[in-house]
């Protein structure tokens, strides 16, 4: 499929910016829900609302995945040097490896420690994942480690929206917003 030229397809835009919400979300809470002090019950609720809130993630991850498999991007604006190309298509590239791996890690931490996700529950979903100990620690590492490289791919990535709005002010930022494309 032809990509627009004005920018992303709407479901590209609804998917990126939900999943943007979501995950400046997450971070916080994760990093509030096992910090030392917490309260045990404002701590139960961070978890369970930072599972759910988590494989919805997944699930959108999934879906951005496959559909950016099958829907080619719209071009770059011709003025931009190759050394920014590369730099922005290495940053989506990890960024969204980065968030497929802490999306995973933290479903098979999860399911694998043999924690509810009520979100699966409701809908009936047996777990997916074993249980195992070992599994669910080795996911839990992975997880708590990969929260460093995403906090600095999104930096990353907000930075260069932020220079591409106000320093260069190419109006790359219209290939994303608003969410619902033109």
């Amino acid at each position: 499929m032809e990509p627009s030229v004005t920018g992303y397809r709407t479901p590209a835009r609804i998917l990126h910016w939900t999943v943007a919400i979501l995950v400046l979300a997450l971070v916080p809470v994760g990093l509030v829900m096992t910090g030392d002090g917490i309260a045990r019950g404002l701590q139960d609720t961070l978890f369970i609302a930072h599972k759910n809130l988590g494989t919805v993630v997944l699930v959108l991850m999934l879906a951005r995945i496959a559909y950016r498999l099958t829907h080619r991007p719209p071009p770059l604006p011709a003025g931009l040097p190759p050394l920014q190309r590369r730099v922005a298509a290495a940053v989506h590239g990890v960024l969204y490896l980065v968030l497929a791996v802490m999306a995973v890690s933290g479903f098979v931490r999860v399911q694998a420690g043999g924690f509810p996700i009520e979100l699966l529950d409701a809908l009936g979903l047996p777990p997916l994942v074993p249980r195992s100990d070992a599994v669910a620690e080795t996911a839990k590492r992975i997880h708590v480690l990969t929260h460093y490289p995403l906090i600095a791919l999104i930096a990353l990535h907000i930075a260069g929206a932020i220079h591409h709005a106000a320093v260069r002010r190419d109006g790359l930022i219209r290939r994303m917003w608003p969410p619902v494309a033109p």
